[in-house]
Parts: C-alpha cells; sequence; structure tokens
C-alpha cells in the first residue's frame, strides 16, 4: 500500500499473489461452499418425502384441473430408483439452501481484486443474489410449473380418430431431472440484475448504452421466452418474456445507481 496520500487508490490484488496461492484459494473457497451444500444437503434428506411432495403439487393440481383419469404416478424402473432420486432432490434442496455461502465464498474469493469502496458492498452482494436466486425459483414453482404442466396435459387424451389414448406415466428419474434443472435455471437467470449492475460498478457497460440495447433485449426476451417455454401456448411466452423484460430493467435501474458515473465532455 502506497504511503503516498494523493496516490490513486489500487485493489489489494496489488499485492502479487502467485498461480499457486491463487489456486489454493480457490480450493478453500470450493471446500467451504461444498461443505455447505453437504449441509443443506443432509436437511434435505431427512425432509425428502415432504420435497417430494412439494415438488409433485404443481403436477398434480394440473391433472386434477385437466379432470385426466385416475391419479398421477410416477415409475420406478430399478430398486435403486428411489434411493437415486431423493438423494438428487436432497443435493438440489442443498444448493438452494447454501446459496447465501455459496455467493459470500464467490464474494471472498473476488474480493482481494476489488477497491475498498467495492467491498462495502458484500452484505448487499450476499443478501440480493440470494433474494435473486430464491425469487427465480419461487417464479418457476407457482408461475412456470402451472402453465407448463396444464400444457403438456392438454396434449393428451384421444389421437384424432385412431381410437388411441396418449397417458401420461413419467419416472421418477425423468421427472426430478426435468423440474430440477428448470427450478436451478430461473434462478440462475434472475441473476441477470446482479451480473449487469457488477459490470456497470466495473466500468465494462455504462447505465447509457445498457438503456440504449433495451430494444434488443426486449426482442431478445420473446425469442427467449418462445425457446423456453414448451409448446406455442401464448401465456406462458408472455409470462416468461414479460419476467425477461422486468429483469432487464430493474439491472438498467441499478446500473444507473451504483454504477460508474460518466464524464460528460464538452
Amino acid at each position: 500500500m502506497s504511503l503516498d496520500p494523493d496516490a490513486p487508490e489500487t485493489p489489494e490484488s496489488d499485492i502479487k499473489m502467485s498461480i499457486w496461492e491463487h489456486l489454493d484459494e480457490f480450493r478453500k473457497r470450493i471446500v467451504r461452499a461444498g461443505l455447505a451444500l453437504l449441509v443443506g444437503a443432509g436437511g434435505c434428506w431427512v425432509y425428502r418425502e415432504e420435497l417430494l411432495a412439494l415438488l409433485l403439487r404443481p403436477y398434480e393440481n394440473a391433472w386434477v384441473a385437466r379432470k385426466l383419469p385416475g391419479v398421477p404416478e410416477l415409475q420406478t424402473l430399478s430398486p435403486t430408483d428411489p434411493f437415486v432420486g431423493y438423494m438428487q432432490l436432497s443435493m438440489v434442496g442443498g444448493v438452494i439452501i447454501a446459496t447465501p455461502i455459496i455467493f459470500y465464498q464467490l464474494w471472498a474469493f473476488i474480493s482481494p481484486g476489488l477497491y475498498a469502496k467495492e467491498k462495502r458492498f458484500v452484505i448487499p452482494f450476499v443478501l440480493f443474489s440470494t433474494l435473486l436466486f430464491a425469487s427465480g425459483v419461487a417464479f418457476c414453482y407457482f408461475a412456470a410449473f402451472p402453465l407448463f404442466f396444464d400444457y403438456f396435459f392438454s396434449l393428451l387424451g384421444p389421437v384424432g380418430d385412431s381410437g388411441t389414448l396418449l397417458t401420461q406415466r413419467p419416472t421418477l428419474g425423468f421427472y426430478l431431472d426435468f423440474t430440477t434443472r428448470i427450478l436451478l435455471a430461473f434462478g440462475c437467470v434472475f441473476e441477470l440484475p446482479l451480473l449487469l449492475t457488477f459490470l456497470a460498478i466495473a466500468g465494462i457497460v455504462t447505465p447509457r448504452q445498457l438503456l440504449a440495447f433495451s430494444r434488443y433485449a426486449v426482442l431478445g426476451s420473446f425469442v427467449a421466452g418462445a425457446i423456453i417455454t414448451p409448446g406455442g401456448e401464448v401465456t406462458s411466452q408472455v409470462l416468461m418474456s414479460s419476467a425477461l423484460i422486468g429483469l432487464y430493467f430493474i439491472s438498467v435501474g441499478l446500473a444507473f445507481i451504483f454504477g460508474k458515473k460518466e464524464i460528460i465532455r464538452d
């Protein structure tokens, strides 16, 4: 650190670290995040049946709403399928529960390269990133899943005049793969405001650039909504696209608040 009060502020990383020191620090952060994940997964394993019942609720509700015959069932094709399925569900639950610690470890790894004034954002970063991830998971569960399953079930039933019926009885593994991947994907997509805000803080993008790019972001949101949502179901597409557009403009607002101020030249 320079003793000259007029010297420009520099990050801590000006104290050079070797590649091995960086790798060792990275290993420590990964281990701590992994331990948090395992603790969360252990807690989820205790309540594995309750978690599976919770994850099945949108599927069951859509089944009842469509007045499909019988009751929804999940198949297991081998003796180990229930164990593997519960393990998978517990690990995904562990990821969701451990997100505050995972995001803190990420911050702790990159913080040596930040200025002192930027390090004060550690608590807002952890809280905001956790809130965004949880919001994405909740949006998927309460808004996207009901629309997805309702559309999928609308395709079941008689196939024209063939006399054949399309029915559905997925395997436990397929259902868990489908639902948990979408849940995690929504959680990650909802981190967009945080990502763009940090790019603005770093000066890589400016708020005005983000605002000027907004027309393309809106178009891209509708394209992404059409790709992510199943089939041609318009309500799902509009819901997804609206969420993406809202996230983008939240990012623009945060960039104006926290981003580097632009110097207006004559």
